[in-house]
């Protein structure tokens, strides 16, 4: 399948002075994508994302009728779910924190270690996993069975895919196109490297500084959502393997996704298993070179000798990286 390919800069470090040259090179390094990716075979329309948002707030694509999309991934908590770990099934706590589904249009690998490939790959992953949604997905009794046997849904599929049989994969596609238009908004970040001096303070500039210069945080952190789309390990005390699941490269032991930053100051608690509850905890973390050392340990991992200004600095430059989005009117699902 291909795909509409954004190409992201990384950023350089520019020195104290912000020149107006200065912030136009921000400004296209960090220019927002002017549209979003969809698969050749899933195209935007706005009757697949009708479709898509129902089916992704619909608790009746879980076994209990009691989970959906959403409830692991609430516009309320920037779409996540405000836990240290998932819940799941019968109440169970899962394994790793939920991610957010912000901004995953241009991501290729998806989850913390990567298993899925897109989000039309990804989305019956958690619908059909035992531990999570617990949904039978064919047969008897089966999710394809049961959305066929909602008429209000029976005509949603038939505008959104005309003449295309109702099954599993064109489930997924429009929960995929839905998705797919979670984007972030402006933020004060987009503001001052549009021009607006004002949009941010002199202290998150100085925290900007030390992003892409002693802290290196631009190593993974890069583009305009700020993530590689890679994986590392950072240094989490933990016995989960990540990708190393998935790949037996020594790099890969211990290494999850990066996740972006982009509205980092309503997501937390932080890292995979929600380890550190706020963002000045994360620079801590980061300052001391993470919590174990292994030879998975990404080489950018190390100790940063940042001084209380420099972490207070960080937290404010990402703390501009947080927008305020239009609430998500909830729809009313189909009978």
């Amino acid at each position: 399948m291909k795909r509409t390919v954004f190409i992201i800069f990384p950023v350089i470090f520019l020195g104290v002075a912000w020149a107006s040259s200065d912030l136009s090179d921000l400004k296209a390094k960090y220019a927002r994508p002017k549209s979003i990716p969809y698969l050749d075979d899933n195209k935007y329309t706005e009757e697949r994302e009708i479709l898509g948002k129902n089916l992704f707030f619909d608790p009746r694509l879980s076994g209990s009728n009691s989970i959906s999309c959403s409830t692991c991934h609430n516009p309320s908590f920037a779409w996540g779910d405000g836990l240290a770990k998932g819940v799941g099934h019968g109440h169970k706590v899962l394994g790793r924190k939920s991610p957010t589904v912000l901004n995953l249009a241009w991501t290729e690998k998806l989850m913390w270690d990567g298993r899925f490939n897109w989000l039309e790959g990804q989305a019956l992953g958690p619908i059909g996993s035992e531990a999570e949604m617990n949904m039978k997905m064919e047969g008897p009794g089966g999710l394809v069975e049961k959305i066929k046997g909602i008429a209000g849904y029976r005509e949603l599929f038939a505008k959104a895919y005309p003449g295309e049989e109702l099954k599993l994969e064109l489930i997924a596609k429009a929960i995929a196109v839905y998705e797919r238009g979670i984007i972030s908004g402006e933020a004060p970040f987009d503001r001052w490297i549009n021009g607006d001096e004002k949009a941010i303070s002199d202290i998150a500039k100085q925290g900007f500084q030390i992003f892409n210069g002693k802290a290196n945080c631009v190593a993974c952190h890069s583009g305009w959502s700020f993530t590689d789309g890679s994986f590392h390990d950072i240094g989490v005390k933990d016995n989960d393997i990540g990708r190393g699941k998935f790949l037996k490269l020594k790099s890969q032991q211990h290494a999850f996704k990066t996740p972006g930053l982009r509205n980092i100051t309503l997501r937390g608690p932080y890292m995979h298993g929600g380890n550190e509850k706020s963002l000045e905890d994360v620079v801590e973390f980061y300052n001391r070179g993470g919590n174990v050392k292994r030879e998975s340990l990404s080489a950018s991992i190390k100790p940063l000798n940042l001084s209380a200004d420099e972490k207070k600095a960080l937290v404010a430059f990402m703390s501009t990286l947080t927008s305020k989005d239009k609430p998500v009117d909830l729809p009313i699902l189909p009978r």
